[in-house]
């Protein structure tokens, strides 16, 4: 075999900063140390925050709305953190270091949120009457659970982005692997997802909290071991600089030169003459027609040299310049996750109080805890997951002649249509649900004579809009970012998350505010049968066709990343 097969041509290293070897790293060897270590991190995650807001409201005793804000917000800087991890992968460390620097914060938080539910002094008391916690245990198991937001930072962004790493893109088979692996990524997400929506959720609330939370703290310590385990398989991406930096060049740049007229003709904007890109481990891309003024930044002029030397804030290559407009471009795309975050975020907190009130009986003797139900949602993403990778994918093909069966931006359409679908699904059961409470005068009962397993439409819904939403989007983001950007831009498209859930808490706050004025019980009361849920899921389906209709328009209107180079 030639060395120009024998080695990766995307600029990757191995372990020990050599090019490389196809044979001896990456693929799907490596993959799978990183797909273990998803699916035990997942499950850590998972085993803590599906069933946090009934933690918040018995061992913390808060209300209905102040539990759901404070998970929502939790949630909400759990997706807001990866921009700083995002930040120091693709700027300095890499994501290798990254990954293994903030999963020990994160095993630091898992450990302090295990004690605050089973050492004494540090867990609240409780008797018949509810749980009396004073502020400093609050203050602890708050800081536990910041904690644990600050160390997923570090993961979140980079792991499936280092996975992606593992598949050199300038070899056609490894490219096509790439992307299953971004749906068997996902997959790993949910398999970890499964065990802790169900029986972790059961132990919390049927054998104790202590056990409940200490074994997704040592599914955490398992997810590292998991991940150091391969490191002599990985490729490594080298740090392109501060991405930051290079975008205010641009901003810089072409605001100095506002005066100055672009050419017609792109060859006389400056980049440099080499086969590669002076960005590390970033292809050259090429000149793209939209958002010209910036391309100003590229337009060499007098006095862009200083002492003979070019300086990088008067004038840019024209790769740089693509890199700021690959990023313009994916805000507006970005911009319409927002919505369907807001809906997903409606599984670990409205979908679990409506729950509440339903009977969670499985025959006479077991009871189902409320927040368990969501493992529809991670049995539905297992289910479409290899039924899309497999066979959609196929069928689609035929008909689209598109290598992947749809488009990113398709695909990602149809999952924000199934999270409009869900919500009315949503809104209808509790429509039956709040008729089912007047007609017999079940006002004040805790458990209405209504199964809670009506509530596995809403939830398998959902699960099957992720698989079209949720993994298109990270596909999409890691192919359409700029190659020395691609941590910050998985961090962005987790940010989508951030807000959604902010938004959701907003929504709650407004609404609850709104129809509580005058005395009344409002939309969404202690008591969810004096209430009416079901407004606020019409609310969220009439912003999510909002929103689908918007994501029409900016889908037809995009302009793909286009490679003027390969690495290598």
């Amino acid at each position: 075999m030639s060395e120009d097969y024998m080695y990766a041509r995307d600029g990757t290293e191995d372990s020990h900063n050599n090019p490389a070897n196809k044979n001896k790293t990456g693929k799907w060897k490596a993959c799978r140390f990183i797909l273990a270590n998803e699916c035990c991190e997942r499950l850590a995650y998972y085993g803590m925050s599906t069933n946090l807001v009934n933690y918040l409201q018995i061992r913390l005793n808060q209300g209905n709305v102040t539990a759901s804000n404070n998970v929502t917000n939790w949630s909400g800087t759990c997706y807001i953190t990866p921009l700083i991890g995002a930040f120091l992968a693709d700027a300095y460390f890499g994501r290798y270091w990254i990954i293994a620097i903030f999963s020990i914060v994160y095993c630091v938080g898992m450990t302090l949120l295990t004690m605050t539910a089973s050492v004494e002094g540090l867990n609240p008391s409780c008797d018949e009457n509810g749980c009396d916690p004073t502020k400093s245990q609050v203050v602890v198991c708050f800081l536990a659970l910041y904690l644990i937001a600050l160390g997923t930072g570090g993961i979140k962004p980079c792991v499936s982005s280092f996975g992606a790493d593992q598949f050199d893109a300038n070899d056609e088979a490894e490219r096509k692997k790439k992307s299953s692996f971004f749906n068997w990524f996902y997959l790993s997400i949910n398999v970890g997802a499964l065990v802790a929506s169900s029986a972790l959720v059961w132990i919390q609330m049927n054998v104790g909290w202590g056990w409940g939370f200490g074994i997704p703290a040592v599914a955490m310590f398992i997810a590292v071991g998991s991940f150091f385990s391969g490191s002599r398989l990985y490729r490594f991406q080298k740090p392109g600089g501060s991405p930051i930096t290079r975008i205010f060049q641009v901003l810089v740049a072409s605001i100095r030169k506002s005066h100055v007229n672009v050419p017609h003709d792109r060859t006389l904007l400056y980049e440099t003459t080499d086969a590669e890109s002076n960005i590390k481990g970033s292809c050259k891309l090429e000149h793209s027609k939209t958002l010209r003024f910036f391309d100003k930044a590229a337009v060499e002029v007098e006095g862009d040299h200083v002492q003979g030397l070019i300086s990088p804030w008067k004038l840019c290559t024209v790769t740089q310049v693509e890199e700021l407009k690959s990023i313009i471009r994916l805000l507006p795309v970005w911009a319409s996750g927002i919505i369907f975050s807001t809906v997903y975020s409606q599984m670990s907190t409205m979908f679990v109080l409506q729950g509440n009130t339903m009977d969670q009986h499985m025959g006479p003797n077991f009871k189902i805890p409320s927040a368990s139900l969501s493992l529809f949602d991670t049995l539905s993403v297992i289910f479409w997951t290899p039924v899309y990778d497999r066979i959609i994918v196929q069928i689609a093909r035929k008909y689209t002649g598109h290598e992947r069966g749809f488009t990113q931006l398709q695909r990602m359409g149809i999952g924000l249509v199934l999270s409009t679908i869900a919500m009315i699904v949503a809104g209808i059961l509790e429509v039956i649900r709040l008729n089912y409470v007047r007609r017999h005068n079940y006002y004040d009962l805790e458990y209405i004579p209504m199964s809670i397993f009506w509530q596995v439409p809403q939830y398998f819904i959902v699960g099957c809009a992720e698989v079209f939403t949720v993994i298109g989007q990270v596909e999409f983001f890691y192919d359409q970012a700029p190659d020395a950007m691609r941590s910050l831009c998985s961090a962005l498209a987790l940010t989508t998350v951030a807000l959604g859930n902010y938004l959701s808490t907003l929504l709650v706050t407004i609404v609850n505010n709104l129809t509580t004025r005058n005395g009344n019980l409002g939309w969404i009361p202690d008591n969810m049968n004096r209430g009416h849920l079901d407004y606020f899921y019409w609310l969220l389906a009439i912003l999510s066709l909002l929103n689908f209709l918007v994501y029409l328009w900016i889908s037809k209107s995009y302009t793909y990343k286009k490679v003027a180079g390969r690495l290598g």
